[in-house]
């Protein structure tokens, strides 16, 4: 269960892998995660159906000798005769989003979390490779302390929630039936350059409404609190887990808790902004939000977030400064929308 003492993931190193897939590696994270990687001397198919990621968030990296895009639904039939490999590691980013995402594709996300994870682990177990599903929290009780499945049994969220676990119980039914080297890591309150902005809530949203002038508001009195962890951070996570053996499903997210007012109140002053702080009324569904147990990820892989959440905002306002104005999608939707493995909430 031990990673590779060898390899360290902020490329002081050479990656142990030779040729990486990842899987929804258009999104937010599958994006910077393509970058280390490469940057580290593993060539890197990503693949996206730009469903939900972007082609612009890897378009830097077109023309990088070792990188190759591929515009295919890892759900689809067919999609693994394209993926001709072989793999050291196959990261499965493309897997359903939270279940407090967008709840209007039900039927998608049941088939990445069930059909996709499929395809993905026959990808990784034809060539041998070490397999790691990019999952989210479990989903916590309501304010009643009813779990999801008891309060809310045919409602929105629930076909996220249920793909989600089904997921995690086929990643663990192969590594446990067919020995499969095959491990889940569950990602929490991953920020930073890159991320969608129109998720109410989100620094994203935080900072674009600062910089255009808008109120950035907060919902409640403001006193909720978010366990940031800085996208840089969670790619060290990732990799590390990924370098182990581990099955047991561990937690990546951050150990600082700011408020949402405290998030708010920092990024007017880094954007230097004259926007009112504004608290809204709280539409939450009253679910407790989970928190990250990263005593594993600690003790077994050495992973310790370093970037504290003031220094990750202040990098990632930068960040939004210094990008293009995003373009209309169709539907008046911009085209830095939610890529599929993105967890904010």
């Amino acid at each position: 269960m031990m990673p590779m003492a060898a390899f360290s993931p902020r490329g002081e190193s050479r990656t142990p892998w030779d040729r990486v897939l990842v899987t929804g590696g258009a999104g937010f994270l599958g994006s910077h995660l393509c970058t280390r990687l490469l940057d580290a001397g593993a060539e890197v198919d990503c693949l996206d159906d730009l469903s939900t990621g972007r082609a612009e968030k890897v378009a830097h990296l077109a023309g990088r000798p070792g990188f190759r895009f591929l515009e295919r639904d890892i759900s689809a039939p067919g999609c693994a005769d394209a993926l001709t490999g072989p793999y050291d590691l196959v990261l499965h980013l493309a897997g359903p989003a939270s279940p407090a995402a967008r709840p209007d594709r039900p039927v998608e996300a049941l088939d990445a979390g069930s059909l996709g994870t499929r395809t993905a682990l026959a990808v990784a177990g034809r060539d041998g490779a070490r397999f790691l599903l990019a999952s989210s929290p479990p989903v916590g009780p309501d304010a009643r302390g009813d779990a999801l499945e008891e309060a809310d049994p045919v409602g929105p969220h629930r076909a996220c929630a249920e793909a989600v676990r089904f997921a995690e119980a086929l990643v663990a039914a192969h590594a446990g039936a067919h020995g499969s080297n095959a491990g889940i890591v569950r990602l929490f309150d991953g920020y930073g350059p890159g991320m969608r902005a129109d998720d109410p809530g989100t620094p994203a949203a935080l900072i674009e409404a600062a910089l255009a002038g808008r109120p950035v508001t907060v919902p409640g009195d403001g006193s909720g609190t978010h366990p940031l962890c800085y996208v840089d951070d969670m790619v060290d996570g990732v990799l590390l887990v990924a370098a182990g053996r581990s099955v047991r499903p561990v937690d990546i997210g951050g150990d600082e808790e700011p408020t949402a007012a405290e998030v708010a109140r920092l990024v007017i002053e880094l954007t230097g902004s004259d926007s009112p702080l504004a608290f809204v009324e709280d539409v939450g569904d009253g679910r407790a939000r989970p928190r990250p147990v990263t005593g594993f990820a600690r003790e077994i892989f050495g992973w310790l977030p370093s970037v504290t959440w003031q220094d990750g905002l202040e990098r990632t306002v930068a960040a939004f400064r210094g990008r293009p104005e995003p373009f209309p999608a169709p539907g008046g939707e911009t085209t830095d929308g939610r890529a599929g493995e993105e967890r904010w909430a």
